[in-house]
């Protein structure tokens, strides 16, 4: 089974670890094109790849790494969203994983969220309606890798 990774840039370090928890256990894993990066080079710290909030002129790189997690999300069997507190919001789904979401949505694919639907979020409507699949916080609450 292929599971693609999507969630927000700040939670790229849990993504490369839960992408090693899933591929220990028979999992074949995509992470974000920026998170494999940030493993790389063992720097987390998403400021230093978001330059457009610098430079305006660098928002073709945001527009191109969305279209190669799209193309990512397209090549899954299912998507997990990595969803966490950020900014005091608990479990915490972006405009950009929305997105994603509803790409993988279109394509018939699964939406697994990690932890809960995040009932404060303005989001609400749309991630339930995508037919989220909240694992509660258990990695193991996927369905097996076969």
């Amino acid at each position: 089974m292929i599971i693609t990774i999507c969630s927000s840039a700040s939670f790229y370090r849990q993504a490369v670890d839960v992408q090693a928890e899933l591929e220990r256990a028979g999992y074949t894993v995509i992470i974000p094109e920026n998170a494999e990066l940030m493993k790389q080079r063992n720097d987390f710290e998403v400021t230093h790849y978001k330059t457009w909030f610098e430079d305006a002129k660098d928002y073709h790189k945001k527009a191109t790494l969305m279209r190669h997690h799209f193309q990512e999300v397209k090549k899954a069997d299912a998507i997990l969203v990595l969803n966490y507190e950020k900014h005091g919001v608990p479990n915490y789904i972006g405009g950009n994983v929305l997105m994603e979401m509803s790409l993988a949505f279109y394509l018939n694919k699964p939406i697994y969220v990690l932890n809960e639907i995040p009932e404060e979020s303005s989001f609400l409507e749309e991630i339930v309606g995508l037919g989220s699949i909240p694992l509660h916080g258990k990695i193991e609450n996927l369905p097996a890798a076969s």
